[in-house]
């Protein structure tokens, strides 16, 4: 499992006293080319789909039912994906690069469930956390795009201008690494998708019991294929977090993105 690093950059009692912002950002630069060359042989691999015109070494595993839900069966090298909603999908994303071999950093997240990950299979030695990205947070991703197969950055509600979302995917695209991007407005991702809690098994009507599963609505829809919606059951197993498929869902009936699971 390993455990998880945090790369300070503005702030904090780790971050070089002192130090102009340009010069933390050249040390992130430098501890991001410390990590592991990522090689054809360590990069993750997922089953790759019967249909999928993206060759396997660009895409990044997910679970197993929210691949079902994407045309490539993951997540496309150098795309970005707007996400919102319940957070136990976005750390399940996690959870599978990273414990495929994948190198992932989480830029702006404080509260990230990393238990939550543990459970789910996440590897916490390959996940990179910053959690005070200081004024730019979209400047660190990039930066972190350099040597990381997925990137998490969040925006905190912030804008981010077409000129800049251009740039950075460019960036992402040369580097072969994946965006998610959370809490924030990202025009031009290539897939969005959102979460919603809509229910829990173990519990009574009363609310009484022992909790040992969570359901999700899930909904994918991107430049390319229209909108996808599917049920996602998060059950507890003997070894940690299994991801099954759920019972069929409607297109219509697609999650808001204000219920949101920590």
């Amino acid at each position: 499992m390993g455990e998880v690093a945090e790369f300070p950059v503005e702030g904090g009692s780790q971050a070089p006293a002192g130090l102009p912002r340009q010069e933390r950002l050249e040390a992130l630069r430098r501890q991001i080319a410390a990590i592991p060359v990522r090689g054809e042989s360590a990069r993750p691999r997922p089953a790759e789909p019967a249909t999928s015109p993206v060759p396997v070494d660009r895409l990044l595993p997910v679970p197993e039912p929210l691949a079902r839900l994407l045309p490539d069966g993951g997540l496309v090298r150098g795309s970005v994906v707007s996400f919102s909603g319940a957070m136990s999908l976005l750390i399940g994303v996690l959870a599978s690069a990273t414990a495929a071999g994948g190198h992932a950093a989480v830029v702006g997240h404080r509260r990230l469930g990393l238990l939550a990950a543990a459970e789910m299979g996440a590897e916490l030695s390959r996940i990179a956390l910053i959690p005070e990205p200081g004024p730019d947070p979209v400047e660190v991703a990039a930066v972190l795009l350099d040597g990381m197969d997925l990137v998490v950055l969040g925006l905190g509600g912030a804008v981010v201008p077409p000129a800049r979302t251009r740039a950075v995917v460019a960036r992402a695209r040369s580097k072969g690494a994946a965006l998610m991007v959370t809490d924030g407005r990202w025009d031009g991702a290539h897939v969005r998708l959102e979460a919603a809690v809509h229910g829990y098994r173990g519990l009574s009507a009363s609310a009484r019991g022992r909790l040992c599963g969570t359901g999700l609505s899930v909904r994918a829809q991107g430049r390319a294929f229209q909108p996808r919606v599917a049920r996602i059951d998060l059950c507890a197993g003997r070894t940690g977090v299994e991801w099954r498929p759920g019972e069929p869902a409607r297109v219509g009936s697609a999650p808001r993105p204000a219920e949101v699971a920590r």
